[in-house]
C-alpha cells in the first residue's frame, strides 16, 4: 500500500481518496456533544492524513475537486429547479428578500472584519464560507482565484497556496458556524419568549391554510348557478382554485363533465385548498359531511387511481392541452411531484416522474394509462443525457465574463456557479421545452453525495500541508471571526422577521437555516422543536440562497483581486 501511495500515480490517488472518504463517512455517524458534522469529517480526515505526509499530484487533485464540485452543485440545481421561481410567490417573497438581506449582511460583516483586522480578504472569504457552512461557496472562491491567476498571467502556485489557505480557514470556521448558529437560535427562543407548542399550533394552521390540498363535498344551493355548465362556473369563479371531481344527482354518481348542467340539490365532490374553502362554499353552497363510500357505489363504476407519468412526450404538456376529462371521462384531482401535493390546475405543466390522482371509469383510466405510460419501474433508469449536456453547458456559462464598471476584472460564475444556474434552469424550464430532466430522488442524492465526498476529500488533502502552520501562525483568530460572521446577520434578520414581518418562530428557524444553507441547523431545529414546517420554510429560501452564496464568494475574491 505504501508503494502505491509513494509512486504518486492514479492508483495511489484513488487509494488515498477512498480511505479519506470511507473514514470520514464512518466518523460522521458519531455525534460530538449531541451534534453530528456528517460529511464534513471527510474534510477533517483529509487534512489530518495530508498533514502526516499523504499527498496527491496537484493536477489530479484539482481535477477531482472541480469535478466533484460540479456533480454536487448540478444535482442540487436539478433538485431545486422545479420550485425555484415559485418560491418567490406569496409568503415566499418576503422570506427570500430576508435571505438576500442575510447574504448581503454576511458579506458586509466579512468585509468590515477584513478592514478592522487587516486579515487577507481571500482568507476571510474562506472563513465566511465555513461560518455559513456553504461548501460550494468555498469551491467557487477557490475556482475564482485560479481562473484569475490564469487570466492575469500571475503565479498559479501562489493562487494554489491562497486556495489552500481558504480551505484551512473554511475547516476552522465550519464547526464554529454550526455551533454559533444553534446557540443563537436557542437564545432567540428565550429572547422572544417562545411557547413552542403554541407556535407549532399557529404555524401548522397557517401552513394548512396556504398549502394543503383537501377534499370537500358541497350541495348546489346558489340560484345564480342553476342551469349553468360546470365549465362556465370554473371560468367565471376562479376555477383554477378548485377541481370538481364527481357529481351526485339522486343516487347516481358521475364524473364531473365540463358540460354538466348544474341543478339545485346536486352534490359535488370538490378538491381545493384550505385557503379557498370559503370561496367554494360561496360559489356552490353549504359544505356537508360526506362518506366516501357514497361516492363509490357499485353501480357508479367509478374508481380512484394514482398513475405515474413515464412517457417522455408528455413532458411539457399542460392538463388543459391534454384535455383528459373530455377524451377519457377522467378527472385529475391532484398531482404529486417530488413529495409535494399540487392542485390539478389546468395550466400545470406535467413532467416525467409526476404522479396524478384520477377519478373515472375503469375503461377511461386504462386509456389514460396508455397515454401517459404508467410504468413506474422505468423511472428507476437514470437519464444521463441531459445531465452531461447540462454540465457541458454549465462549464461554458461559467467561463463567460460578466463585466462591472467598478471591478478591474470581469466576474465569472466559475464551474460551480455556471453548473448551478444551468441545472436550475433545466430543472424549471426542461419540462416546458420537452426535455426530460427527471432523476429519481435516490439517484439525485447519490450523485450529490459522491460529488461532495470527492470535493471534500480533495480539499482536505490539498489543505492539510499548510493547515497546522496557518492555525498556529494566527489562524486561531478565525474562530472569533466565524462566530461574528454567522451570528450578526442571523440576529438582525431574526429581529426584522419577528417584529417587522411578524413571522412566527418556526418560520424564522427555517429562514435562518435556509439563509445560511445550514443542514445541521435544520436538523437540530426540527429535532428540538418537532415541526416539519421548518423544512418547508428552509426549502423556500434555499435555492436562491445557494445561488447567491456562490456568487457572493466570487464577488469577494474579485474585490480582493
Amino acid at each position: 500500500m505504501m508503494n502505491l501511495i509513494s509512486q504518486g500515480g492514479t492508483a495511489g490517488a484513488i487509494l488515498i481518496l477512498a480511505l479519506v472518504i470511507a473514514i470520514g463517512l464512518w466518523l460522521g455517524r458519531f455525534k460530538v456533544w449531541g451534534i453530528s458534522f456528517g460529511m464534513v469529517w471527510i474534510l477533517f480526515v483529509g487534512i489530518i492524513l495530508s498533514h502526516f505526509g499523504l499527498r496527491i499530484n496537484p493536477t489530479m487533485l484539482s481535477f477531482i475537486k472541480d469535478f466533484g464540485l460540479i456533480l454536487f452543485v448540478f444535482a442540487i440545481g436539478l433538485q431545486v429547479g422545479p420550485g425555484f421561481f415559485s418560491s418567490f410567490r406569496k409568503e415566499g417573497l418576503p422570506m427570500n428578500l430576508m435571505a438576500v438581506l442575510m447574504v448581503v449582511l454576511t458579506m458586509v460583516t466579512t468585509y468590515v472584519i477584513h478592514l478592522v483586522s487587516g486579515e487577507n480578504l481571500a482568507t476571510m472569504t474562506g472563513v465566511m464560507s465555513g461560518a455559513i457552512t456553504n461548501t460550494p461557496g468555498m469551491g467557487a472562491a477557490q475556482q475564482a482565484l485560479t481562473d484569475s491567476a490564469v487570466a492575469l498571467g500571475s503565479s498559479l502556485k501562489a493562487a494554489e497556496e491562497e486556495s489552500s489557505t481558504i480551505a484551512s480557514a473554511y475547516a476552522v470556521a465550519y464547526p464554529i458556524g454550526v455551533l454559533g448558529a444553534m446557540l443563537l437560535v436557542m437564545c432567540l427562543k428565550g429572547l422572544f419568549r417562545i411557547d413552542i407548542e403554541k407556535e407549532k399550533a399557529i404555524s401548522e394552521h397557517k401552513g394548512d391554510e396556504e398549502n394543503n390540498v383537501l377534499r370537500i363535498a358541497c350541495k348546489v344551493e346558489n340560484p345564480a348557478i342553476f342551469g349553468k355548465r360546470l365549465a362556465s362556473i370554473s371560468e367565471e369563479k376562479m376555477g383554477e382554485h378548485f377541481v370538481v371531481s364527481r357529481v351526485m344527482r339522486g343516487s347516481e354518481v358521475s364524473v364531473a363533465d365540463p358540460d354538466w348542467i348544474l341543478a339545485e340539490g346536486d352534490k359535488l365532490l370538490i378538491v381545493t385548498d384550505a385557503g379557498h374553502r370559503d370561496l367554494v362554499r360561496i360559489i356552490f353552497g353549504e359544505e356537508f359531511t360526506a362518506d366516501m363510500r357514497d361516492w363509490q357505489k357499485p353501480g357508479s363504476k367509478l374508481m380512484s387511481r394514482r398513475l405515474s407519468i413515464t412517457k417522455s412526450d408528455i413532458t411539457g404538456k399542460s392538463l388543459r392541452k391534454l384535455d383528459i376529462r373530455h377524451k377519457y371521462g377522467v378527472t385529475v384531482t391532484r398531482i404529486l411531484r417530488a413529495g409535494i401535493e399540487l392542485q390539478a390546475e389546468p395550466d400545470v405543466i406535467l413532467q416525467v416522474g409526476d404522479s396524478i390522482q384520477v377519478v373515472g371509469t375503469e375503461e377511461g383510466i386504462k386509456g389514460l394509462s396508455k397515454l401517459i405510460g404508467n410504468k413506474p419501474e422505468t423511472l428507476s433508469k437514470p437519464n444521463l443525457v441531459p445531465i452531461f449536456f447540462g454540465i457541458a453547458l454549465g462549464v461554458l456559462v461559467g467561463t463567460l465574463p460578466i463585466r462591472f464598471p467598478s471591478m478591474p476584472q470581469p466576474l465569472r460564475l466559475g464551474l460551480a456557479g455556471g453548473a448551478l444556474i444551468v441545472a436550475i434552469l433545466l430543472g424549471h424550464f426542461g419540462p416546458k421545452l420537452r426535455i426530460t430532466t427527471y432523476t429519481a430522488l435516490s439517484a439525485n442524492l447519490m450523485i450529490r453525495e459522491i460529488g461532495l465526498s470527492l470535493f471534500m476529500a480533495a480539499v482536505g488533502v490539498g489543505a492539510g500541508e499548510t493547515f497546522v502552520s496557518s492555525l498556529v501562525g494566527g489562524g486561531y483568530i478565525w474562530i472569533l471571526y466565524a462566530f461574528l460572521i454567522v451570528t450578526i446577520p442571523m440576529l438582525i434578520a431574526a429581529l426584522i422577521a419577528k417584529y417587522a414581518l411578524k413571522m412566527d418562530f418556526l418560520r424564522i428557524c427555517g429562514l435562518l437555516a435556509g439563509g445560511t444553507t445550514d443542514v445541521v441547523l435544520l436538523s437540530f431545529t426540527e429535532q428540538t422543536y418537532g415541526s416539519s414546517r421548518i423544512a418547508v420554510n428552509y426549502a423556500t429560501v434555499y435555492p436562491l440562497t445557494m445561488f447567491l452564496r456562490v456568487v457572493a464568494a466570487q464577488i469577494m475574491i474579485m474585490i480582493y483581486l
